[in-house]
């Protein structure tokens, strides 16, 4: 399977999307609920979500036989097929359908692929409201506009990334105390919270904004993201050697069997290099 050849093709199928997002974004859409998650945020959808979704299946869909991939997608139903094929593609046509309709930056496009035993080999991101385009394959590196992504943590703070505000957030009690002392531990002044984006660009924002990090804590109850909310920043995390993990530090389980939501284990995308 040649890896970098599909890299180009989820490449393609993002900005196609993107170029959907982009004719709709000045525009007022129709918002509509689904049964998903227990948030707000996983129950909206739109159909610019939908025409994204579209766009990106007409670049995947010769691969699905001519490669033997299978798909899923956050706005069709799960098929099962990525228990029997050895890739599926994993996508978020939309996530950040909440900052989307609210007129704010934070959404963004998201495609990976990634193994049955869970392992992401390719990942792209593309962000409409910039035209920035991150991607990675795995064992080739990781990119932002077709330059190699580095990595400056200038900060003198730490910067806590969040789809929601932490004094919004349960458990905000734990997650804050984890966070100071990360703060005493790397010697920082402080702390900033940056709010308001979906988990993909969350993610980038990470990268850009170290020492950074986000979290999810386990939880009972569906949510947490979903599978296509992270397939594709992990794999750009691993090329770059940063942890995207789950809570505990363990592997994320990026092929969950009984479901695609990431509440059973939580999730940590860390950035905590020293300060340069």
């Amino acid at each position: 399977m040649d890896l970098s050849k599909l890299g180009n093709i989820a490449i393609e199928a993002a900005l196609a999307a993107g170029k959907v997002i982009q004719k709709y974004v000045d525009k007022d859409v129709r918002v509509e609920r689904k049964e998903t998650g227990a948030s707000y945020a996983s129950q909206v959808v739109t159909v610019v979500d939908r025409a994204c979704e579209a766009a990106i299946f007409a670049h995947l869909q010769p691969t699905l036989t001519k490669d033997q991939l299978a798909l899923l997608s956050e706005e069709t139903e799960d098929d099962g097929s990525r228990f029997e094929k050895d890739y599926f593609w994993c996508i978020d046509p939309m996530d950040g359908t909440l900052p989307f309709i609210h007129k704010k930056p934070g959404f963004s496009v998201s495609v990976a692929l990634v193994t049955q035993d869970g392992v992401p080999c390719i990942g792209v991101v593309f962000d409409p409201s910039t035209g920035n385009l991150y991607h990675a394959v795995k064992g080739y590196g990781a990119f932002k506009n077709d330059q190699p992504l580095e990595i400056k943590n200038s900060n003198k703070h730490l910067t806590y990334v969040t789809d929601r505000r932490l004094q919004d957030t349960p458990n905000a009690t734990k997650i804050e105390r984890l966070l100071h002392e990360s703060v005493e531990k790397l010697g920082l002044e402080g702390m900033v919270e940056m709010a308001g984006s979906g988990a993909v660009l969350s993610s980038m924002h990470v990268l850009e904004n170290g020492p950074a990090c986000m979290m999810k804590l386990p939880k009972e109850e569906r949510g947490g993201g979903s599978l296509w909310d992270y397939a594709a920043t992990a794999c750009i995390y691993h090329e770059l050697g940063l942890p995207a993990t789950n809570f505990e530090g363990g592997r994320l389980d990026l092929n969950r069997k009984d479901s695609t939501f990431m509440n059973h284990q939580g999730v940590f995308y860390g950035n905590l290099g020293i300060k340069s």
